[in-house]
């Protein structure tokens, strides 16, 4: 029976290794096809012998530092309950911290730059692919943006279908793509064995010390051989962190070094080349490699897009975010979400830089910035990480986070010397959103102060209707406390002037952890004269669904709910600014537009239509 478990364990570890390589590896795994190329672009087109080793060099030794000694062995440490990613680990934070202010913007600013990442990577990633048609076929160059628009709005089209039934090829195919890939770096290799050299990392330092501003240049486009190192901490949740680092340490790191070493090969060589990662395929194969290339991009752009999904529903359920319509696209995987609002924006903004940029090498200079300063936030909260959770003294979290932060900042320089050649593009972005963020969670916690201010406690309210006629069935008021009077408890008793026989103040909460335990679901309080005071628990990456949790407690608690004669209040309240600054003003005027527009607390908490009746009132904030 034990031989049998560790069997069984054994091909489990087996089929998560596989499948982490279809949606972790996707953005890191098609970097090859654009980092060196896009670096002998920003050296002026001609990479001398000597600049094609330092390059090679920086390029091995940002991947051992930053993707395996950073990311995989250390950050992914950190992780809340499973899962991965710079919101969860603001999560989890936030259980030592509370919400505290400069944690938060850490956490809203890194998701804003990886949602302005999510549209960069898709175009960037499929225009490299297609850009391999131009050896082959050089009659189709100037086809390749309009092929590249055409996959790409395929991919987002594809989105509200889910991708269940072809996700389990995901992994194969990227399976095929390393070995490809590794395969293709080896025969440089084979032919230029002295590009070994470079894996000193004196090569690489000596390069960038003695060539002062080309040498600095040039780490901004080394970088992107670890653009998609964030993506290996977010995911983390889908399939652990063994699986993870088998899949890094076991086949994509030594892929990864190889076939950017048989690229260097070329270019030491002296061969006049273009595009080093096509080149190095032989002619009759160039175009079964695009075919590759292209759907290796296409898993890679997926992959971003559900992430995009992902870190969606853990804005909204962290407050972040006003709440967006969710739907589940597979019964059995929990990830495979679908958020249309993200998937249609994302596609627009995609097709934009794809068709204003056409290139990949000039789509480099926006993508690195990016995800350069995600990194560089990732290694803050990192670092308080260090001391408050995993309680390392200060001299050592001084020596590993600065080490890390030395790298980030030059990283994050370097990129930002293409700011005015397209850099700009995801910081506006990023700021857009991270000052849309701000304006939603400083407007929702003003309206949520303005509504407690107008009630009094709820001990009160039911000593004063102690006794008094009610109407039969079940009211639930959804409310965010549950010690005070509900707003549209008092509106009902205004209006209508009744009370149900049942009274039932229900607050959903999200917990600091990804998902919260069923059994520890539901909290309620009987109180006095058949009120009750309940609390569902939801984690930031569950979907709150109240009908299902009331139906469960029913089984267990002395209240019945019936959905047939259970009637559910919900505020529909109208915002309106107070004479603040003009700032602030607007501010709360962005806020009111959001939670006018946001989607509707039943729908999202999944209540059914007929059951829910809405009291307008209006609050001043």
């Amino acid at each position: 029976m034990a031989n049998s478990s560790a069997h069984a364990d054994k091909n489990g570890v087996k089929a998560l290794t596989l499948g982490a390589l279809g949606v972790v590896f996707g953005d890191i795994g098609t970097s090859p096809l654009y980092t060196i190329k896009t670096a002998m672009d920003w050296s002026g087109g001609h990479v001398n012998a000597e600049t094609a080793l330092g390059m090679l060099s920086l390029i091995v030794w940002t991947l051992i530092i930053v993707t395996s000694v950073k990311y995989v062995a250390v950050i992914m440490r950190a992780d809340n309950d499973g899962e991965g990613g710079i919101l969860a680990l603001m999560s989890l934070l936030g259980m030592k911290h509370g919400r505290h202010p400069a944690i938060i913007a850490i956490g809203m600013l890194g998701a804003a730059l990886l949602f302005g990442d999510g549209a960069i990577t898709p175009a960037i990633s499929v225009l490299s692919a297609l850009e391999g048609l131009k050896a082959p076929l050089p009659a189709l160059a100037p086809y390749v943006v309009p092929l590249s628009v055409l996959v790409l709005i395929g991919l987002f089209a594809l989105q509200p279908q889910g991708t269940e039934r072809i996700s389990r090829l995901f992994g194969p195919v990227m399976a095929l793509w390393f070995v490809s890939i590794a395969v293709l770096g080896a025969r440089g290799v084979i032919a230029h064995p002295s590009v070994l050299s470079a894996v000193d990392p004196r090569v690489g330092l000596h390069y960038l010390f003695t060539h002062g501003f080309e040498g600095f240049l040039l780490l901004g486009a080394v970088f992107l051989c670890a653009t998609g190192a964030e993506a290996l901490y977010a995911d983390m949740g889908h399939f652990g962190r063994r699986p993870i680092r088998l899949a890094w340490y076991g086949l994509v790191l030594p892929s990864l070094v190889l076939v950017y070493a048989g690229q260097t090969a070329l270019l030491v060589e002296g061969a006049a080349t273009e595009n080093p990662f096509f080149d190095l395929c032989p002619a009759p194969l160039q175009l079964p490699l695009v075919a590759l290339a292209t759907l290796a991009t296409v898993i890679a752009s997926q992959a971003i897009v559900t992430g995009a999904f992902s870190m969606a529903r853990q804005a909204i359920q962290l407050g972040l975010s006003p709440r967006l319509a969710i739907t589940q696209t597979s019964a059995q995987s929990y990830g495979q979400i679908y958020v249309g609002f993200v998937n249609w924006t994302l596609m627009a903004l995609t097709l934009v830089l794809t068709i204003t940029f056409r290139s990949s090498e000039n789509l480099a200079a926006a993508f690195g910035i990016a995800v350069s300063l995600t990194m560089l936030l990732t290694t803050a909260l990192m670092f308080i990480a260090m001391r408050s959770i995993w309680r390392w003294n200060l001299p050592l979290a001084l020596l590993v986070g600065g080490v890390f932060l030395v790298v980030d900042v030059a990283f994050v320089a370097a990129n930002l010397i293409k700011f005015f050649e397209g850099g700009w593009i995801p910081l506006v972005v990023a700021a857009i959103l991270f000052f849309l963020m701000s304006c939603w969670s400083e407007g929702f916690e003003a309206m949520r102060k303005a509504l407690e201010r107008d009630t009094f406690p709820l001990a009160d309210f039911v000593a004063r209707f102690h006794g008094k006629p009610r109407v039969d069935g079940v009211a639930v008021y959804l409310t965010s406390r549950t010690d005070v009077v509900p707003v549209a408890l008092l509106h009902n008793l205004k209006h209508n002037k009744v009370l149900h026989e049942h009274i039932v103040l229900l607050h959903v909460t999200t917990a600091n952890t990804p998902r919260v335990n069923p059994a520890q679901r539901v909290d309620t309080t009987t109180l006095d004269d058949h009120f009750y005071a309940m609390t569902l628990n939801y984690g930031f990456m569950e979907q709150p669904n109240i009908p299902c949790a009331l139906m469960l407690e029913s089984i267990s608690s002395p209240l019945t709910f019936n959905m047939m004669t259970t009637s559910f209040f919900v505020g529909r309240l109208t915002v309106t600014p107070l004479g603040h600054s003009r700032w602030r003003r607007l501010r709360i005027h962005i806020f009111q537009f959001m939670h006018r527009n946001a989607l509707p607390a039943t729908e999202f908490f999944q209540i059914p239509s007929g059951r829910v009746v809405e009291l307008g009132g209006q609050v001043e904030v």
